[in-house]
């Protein structure tokens, strides 16, 4: 088949999420000017780049992680594993401001060192980041999208102990949680490895 977004695609369900997969999660806690904590999961998230290492979350919506992240200028982007997964599920819920999804989904706070938010506790490995740029993507049109892209430089990485194998992180034990479509996931329980080839005239 084939369909033109803008046009419709005539299916039970939107297919783009499931063809754009599977997608990392960001699991993003911020913190407001007036000491509001939020924890949500976006997965519209990955890294930009490592020197600097940047990653960006983009929220479709002026949500609170967005925007207490612009207020603030920082953030922190937590690692889901696969024993944290209904946990970061219930941290989706469409609470009103000033309920803490941390006590919600019953997750406890660790202090940051380098950022104000809070990170969560018990997650494998979580980013200290602080806002680079903040931007809404444009349409073909020219138009704004409700979409806010959220930037950050990491300047800080928390990586728990038990998750380092001879001085890589194990990647398989943490059971990396991603999202796929509709209201699928996975977690990673298996990789493989190669090497980048190099080019030879022989």
């Amino acid at each position: 088949m084939f369909y033109e977004p803008s046009k419709g695609h005539g299916l039970p369900h939107d297919p783009s999420k499931a063809i754009v997969a599977p997608r990392p999660i960001g699991w993003i806690s911020t913190l407001n000017k007036a000491g509001e904590i939020n924890l949500a999961p976006y997965s519209f998230f990955n890294a930009f780049s490592t020197r600097p290492f940047i990653l960006w979350f983009s929220s479709e919506g002026a949500k609170d992680s967005a925007t207490f992240a612009e207020e603030t200028g920082e953030f922190v982007a937590n690692l889901v594993s696969r024993e944290l997964a209904e946990k970061m599920n219930r941290t989706a819920v469409d609470a009103p401001r000033g309920v803490s999804e941390f006590a919600y989904a019953d997750l406890a706070m660790a202090p940051s060192r380098l950022v104000a938010p809070p990170r969560v506790a018990e997650a494998p490995a979580a980013l200290e980041c602080k806002v680079t740029e903040i931007f809404r993507p444009r349409a073909l049109d020219g138009a704004e999208t409700s979409a806010i892209v959220v930037a950050g430089e990491v300047v800080g990485v928390h990586i728990d102990d038990a998750y380092l194998r001879d001085g890589l992180f194990d990647i398989v034990r943490a059971g990396n949680v991603a999202r796929l479509g509709y209201m699928d996931y996975a977690s990673v329980n298996e990789i493989f490895s190669m090497r980048r080839p190099r080019w030879s005239k022989d």
